[in-house]
């Protein structure tokens, strides 16, 4: 028998690359006529994912990179950071971090335990850990990229190996991310993604192949004497590969006005015919652009000065997001239909009339056969309990009730036994009631069980949802022994930090406890994921 060739030990190849060599060409001079290489997981080691996730990105790319590191031979395992208490940190070698910041630099809710563990005086250190940070933000806000920011810089801090630099990405992240990923794939040992087969397309529709969609309904939800315009729409979505679920959003690519299209034109001294190019090289009209491209945002406030070039025009603006509405519907008591319960935005900035992007889209520019480009958003993170048997807490003033609607129409379409409590608010009863006839029909058949208002403009003295929790504080201390779990949604803001901060107080109301009990209680309801927030 021929005796099996070794790779040299001072051979110009990585360890892992002269293991992998070694183990085909035993396989080769075997007498095997379909040599088979060894599992390259067998030399590429452990790798974990972790998660910060408010809307779901975060943990999309986590289980992506996840599933395309396996291959790669690494033993990766995916979790939210909200599963580090039933961790042993020690026993991990080598972490990467996948976070968003929501809000004003706060940290997802899956996070947060997290982040009060390891900023925390009493931290371990963790001079045993290699690790790296891949951040999602917006830079619209001021602290961009923070909680990916702060997690980093604590993380070394308590002595971890920084193994690759931190990667902050604006709302077009898919390309830097696949950067930060094959990178940190080569740091340790792998080779990149880029170099594999292409992985297959995606099936369905996604926010870069929207499907064109039909506006079935666009129905205004305020009475007369509101200062409020709240519209409810309803879409069709009759084509395979569209299906939701109760929680998820819509994502919907909007066109600009052409009315401020024009605007900027002629501010610009422009006539919209001149030729600019994308990011791809392909060349548009300056009107075609503005209009169906850019996010004219800069514009708002300060329109571009004249005698401007159509080039230095674009070349500050960034792409044209969609936007991600809450789901107000439930597939199984609307079939092939979605609804969306969505606030206009109108304005006027120095005499101007100024407007929201995408609710005027829906609202007024799509007419006849237009058509509406959607596509599904997952939030996994947003879910009913798995167990129909268990409470569910939902506050959801104005356009918050979204979410909620959906729920309860699934709640009665699965017929589930668990109790459902709403606590809804906005200005006033009589014009900004939302979905009025349904959710007191739902109250009077008793699939609402409770169901609290608070309409803040109709006595002297503001009253807020987060009022109405303190009043049942007592009964509310005993659904949550029952294994309740607590959905929020609507303004992160104001709202989502007053409800939270409420939260704490019916623990130490009604559940004696003092406010550091408080805090951990709240901490466990996220670890549990019965403390779950749709915030914007």
């Amino acid at each position: 028998m021929t005796a099996t060739p070794q790779i040299p030990a001072n051979a110009p190849f990585s360890e892992d690359q002269r293991a992998w060599l070694n183990g085909y060409l035993a396989g080769l001079f075997s007498g095997s006529n379909s040599p088979t290489p060894p599992a390259a997981s067998t030399s590429r080691g452990s790798l974990l994912f972790l998660y910060g996730s408010q809307s779901g990105s975060s943990e999309g790319l986590a289980r992506k990179f996840g599933k395309l590191a396996k291959k790669q031979g690494f033993e990766t395992k995916v979790s939210g950071l909200e599963a580090f208490a039933s961790m042993d940190i020690s026993k991990e070698s080598r972490i990467a971090i996948i976070t968003s910041t929501y809000g004003d630099g706060e940290m997802p809710d899956n996070a947060q335990p997290f982040w009060d563990y390891i900023k925390n005086g009493s931290a371990p250190k963790l001079d045993h850990l290699e690790f790296s940070v891949l951040a999602l933000g917006d830079r619209n806000y001021t602290l961009f990229c923070e909680a990916g920011r702060l997690i980093d810089e604590r993380l070394a801090a308590l002595g971890a190996k920084r193994i690759q630099d931190r990667c902050d990405c604006d709302v077009d992240y898919d390309q830097p991310a696949a950067a930060w990923f094959d990178s940190l794939l080569g740091s340790f040992g792998g080779a990149s993604a880029e170099a594999e087969e292409p992985e297959p397309e995606e099936s369905g529709y996604t926010k870069t192949n929207p499907y064109p969609a039909t506006l079935k309904t666009n129905l205004v939800l305020n009475g007369a004497g509101s200062s409020k315009e709240t519209r409810h729409f309803e879409i069709l979505l009759d084509a395979p590969g569209l299906e939701y679920e109760v929680g998820d959003a819509l994502g919907v690519m909007p066109t600009n006005c052409p009315d401020f299209v024009s605007e900027i034109l002629a501010a610009a001294g422009l006539d919209g015919e001149e030729p600019v190019k994308d990011a791809q090289g392909v060349e548009h009209s300056l009107r075609l652009s503005l209009t169906r491209r850019l996010d004219l945002k800069p514009f708002i406030e300060k329109l571009p000065a004249h005698g401007i070039s159509a080039e230095e025009l674009c070349k500050p603006l960034r792409n044209l997001q969609p936007r991600l509405y809450s789901i107000s519907s439930s597939l199984k008591a609307h079939p092939g239909e979605v609804h969306l319960t969505v606030g206009m935005v109108r304005y006027e900035l120095e005499g101007l009339a100024r407007k929201g992007v995408c609710s005027t889209f829906l609202a007024d520019r799509v007419s006849g056969n237009d058509k509406v480009p959607v596509f599904i958003h997952k939030s996994p993170s947003f879910r009913l309990p798995a167990d129909s048997t268990k409470p569910v807490i939902m506050v959801g003033p104005g356009t918050g009730i979204a979410p909620f609607r959906a729920f309860l129409h699934e709640r009665r379409a699965i017929g589930a036994t668990g109790k459902n409590w709403l606590f809804f608010g906005d200005q006033r009863a009589d014009c900004d009631f939302l979905y009025r006839e349904e959710l007191l029909a739902m109250q009077k058949d008793g699939h609402l069980t409770e169901f609290h208002a608070a309409f803040s403009r109709d006595q002297a003295e503001k009253i807020y949802v987060q009022h109405r929790m303190i009043e049942n504080a007592n009964e509310l201390w005993n659904w949550f022994q029952e294994g309740a779990s607590f959905y929020v949604c609507g303004d992160a803001k104001r709202m989502a930090k007053d409800v939270d901060a409420a939260l704490h107080q019916v623990a130490e109301i009604a559940g004696g406890l003092d406010a550091e009990q408080a805090t951990a209680f709240v901490n466990q309801l996220k670890i549990e994921k019965r403390y779950l927030r749709d915030v914007y």
